[in-house]
């Protein structure tokens, strides 16, 4: 089972000098990735359903794994997830691009359609609708990344005649993981993703997805350059390690523990510990 570190942008990792120690220490542990979270904004006053008070510092996921590229060889680089329909998919498919090139080729790139209506009010997107567009959006990218004259025909975004330069490292595209807990989120895995991400998932909670995503699979035909379909699970915070080895006995491919949580002794800490458990 991989090992990633969820959170390498988000509260005491927006700090860049704790980021760049952290993330050479996953590195050396033998961790697999480091993950983001995103929110662009967040309700004030803290609000349901939103993850996180206001206050919460969020650096943006291609900038900040861009930055930890730069300090590390082989660590791979998830966005764990970026709020797709919130986004332009040209503009991110740009900066995607740009972050795959720069890195070597090690992003994985973690979608979803989102959940947060203040936040799509604040940035003026329908939150009616987000599943269609996120669907829209990730072959609307895929048309950009591998097609010799791109083209796109959709109800959310059209274009002919162009091209981006240059295109991503990983062929035919990075692997897209998409994240969500519910029928459309794992039809869109099956149909359009490398793998599913479910985040904040106990044992149960994961066993009862897999169990749901198996019986969406008779719905939908999967691609076969898809491959199979990897699945990488958050577990909740505070998961001891003898918990964290029960998903493997579930076939969760990739653990992908909370590790932003402390001081960044703590952090370190995290690391080294389930390192020496799962490794």
């Amino acid at each position: 089972m991989k090992l990633g570190f969820f959170g390498i942008n988000v509260g005491p990792c927006a700090d860049p000098a704790t980021a760049a120690r952290v993330a050479k220490a996953a590195e050396a542990a033998g961790f697999e990735s480091v993950w983001t979270g995103e929110h662009v904004v967040l309700p004030d006053p803290h609000a349901a359903p939103s993850p996180a008070p206001p206050q919460t510092p969020f650096l943006d996921s291609g900038i900040a794994l861009t930055f930890v590229a730069a300090h590390t060889k082989t660590l791979k680089l998830g966005t764990g997830i970026i709020i797709l329909p919130q986004r332009n998919p040209l503009v991110l498919a740009k900066e995607m691009a740009s972050l795959d090139v720069l890195s070597g080729g090690r992003l994985i790139l973690g979608v979803a359609s989102g959940y947060l209506h203040q936040e799509f009010a604040a940035l003026g997107i329908p939150f009616n609708g987000r599943g269609p567009r996120t669907d829209e959006y990730i072959d609307a990218m895929r048309a950009l990344w591998t097609m010799e004259k791109p083209r796109f025909d959709g109800r959310y975004i059209a274009f002919a005649n162009v091209d981006a330069q240059p295109r991503p490292v990983q062929k035919p595209t990075p692997p897209f993981v998409i994240g969500g807990q519910s029928a459309p989120a794992y039809r869109r895995a099956l149909e359009r993703g490398s793998g599913w991400y479910g985040f904040s998932l106990d044992v149960g909670g994961t066993k009862k997805c897999l169990a749901d995503i198996e019986a969406e699979r008779a719905k939908v035909v999967r691609p076969a350059a898809l491959g199979r379909l990897e699945v990488s699970v958050t577990p909740p915070a505070g998961m001891g390690v003898d918990d964290l080895r029960r998903y493997r006995d579930l076939g969760v491919d990739r653990l992908i523990p909370i590790g932003f949580l402390g001081g960044e002794a703590d952090m370190l800490r995290l690391i080294e510990t389930t390192a020496h458990a799962l490794l």
